[in-house]
């Protein structure tokens, strides 16, 4: 169990992967190779993904992979260096040679939440990165066992507030971003849960359905096909506004009174810190051009998820403010992390 003094991984299922990749397929005119790509051709770019296979960085990776390595003209491979919440993956990828060919395509917790919950990162997500581009977004849902008796999340309040630390709060992984989505929320809202830390969101989702533990925020991908089948109540989204494959769940915002509350899942790509500035542009402007096409988007926006690229300095401000603000709430809540 996790101790806190007061009181975000969307995983994309395996079977939904196929289809993600199987959505990639671009126009001829698009895979003309993209200007600047003389540096990649013919070498071996890995991806790297801090994570075990399946999960949204995982399957974003896979998607891209093989159209970036058209539009550069190179090899594209996907390597999951799990471990130590993402960052034994994250480390090689900071101390890798700044050349373009070893990236990081990960949850920005891993990057922003790491240096406020684990006392001797490896690695600093601002000095040691040079990020290409923010890829997606997915929101949590705030879900509860059926056999917890409440409807609403003003009721889940009221019933922790009631009780303080006998409410279970399953975590898929320590100092993950669902479990500083739940910290936020406590320390928001006034509740004191009993953190309970799981080895996966599967696992956590499987024990919050069967009533060993009472609450979560997960993934939407993988909680709303179990709230869609009955083995879990939806209380809330945690997205800024109500999200389109659950258009009936208010958001945490509008349910708990709790203005600008926003988490989930966000996969960004970056290269080690020192890449050339001109190495960044060439696989910023190929990504971008993967993502822009309708297929794309319209699958992930089925699944859950939404496309968020942006310039490279913009995902650089996106990383510091995420830092700041995990920081900034962990400091407030005195949670700790041993």
């Amino acid at each position: 169990m996790v101790n806190h003094a007061h009181p975000r991984r969307c995983l994309l299922g395996i079977a939904a992967a196929a289809a993600l990749v199987a959505a990639t397929a671009l126009p001829r005119a698009v895979l003309a190779a993209e200007p600047g790509s003389a540096h990649f051709a013919g070498k071996t770019v890995k991806i790297v993904v801090p994570n075990p296979a399946g999960g949204t960085s995982d399957v974003l990776a896979r998607m891209l992979a093989p159209k970036l390595g058209e539009l550069l003209g190179a090899t594209v491979v996907v390597e999951n260096k799990a471990g130590a919440t993402g960052n034994l993956g994250s480390d090689f990828v900071a101390k890798a040679p700044a050349d373009g060919l070893t990236l990081l395509l990960t949850d920005i917790g891993s990057l922003a939440i790491a240096p406020s919950v684990f006392k001797q990162l490896p690695f600093d997500p601002v000095k040691d990165f040079a990020p290409v581009t923010l890829v997606a977004y997915s929101p949590h849902l705030l879900a509860v066992s059926p056999q917890l008796p409440v409807k609403s999340v003003a009721e889940l309040i009221k019933l922790a507030k009631a009780k303080p630390n006998t409410v279970n709060f399953a975590i898929s992984g320590t100092g993950g971003a669902n479990h500083l989505a739940g910290i936020e929320f406590a320390l928001r809202s006034g509740v004191a849960w009993s953190y309970i830390p799981y080895k996966g969101g599967a696992q956590a989702l499987n024990d919050v359905a069967a009533g060993q533990a009472d609450v979560l925020f997960n993934g939407m991908v993988a909680t709303l096909p179990l709230v869609q089948g009955g083995k879990l109540k939806a209380l809330a989204v945690s997205s800024a506004k109500r999200f389109a494959a659950a258009p009936d769940v208010p958001t945490v915002a509008e349910a708990a009174g709790l203005p600008g509350f926003e988490t989930g899942s966000y996969q960004g790509i970056a290269a080690p810190a020192g890449t050339p500035p001109a190495v960044v542009n060439t696989l910023h402007a190929a990504v971008t051009k993967i993502l822009a096409t309708p297929d794309v988007q319209a699958r992930l926006a089925t699944m859950g998820a939404e496309l968020r690229p942006g310039s490279p300095a913009e995902f650089g401000a996106f990383i510091r403010k995420e830092k700041e603000r995990w920081a900034r709430v962990v400091k407030e809540s005195g949670a700790s992390f041993d």
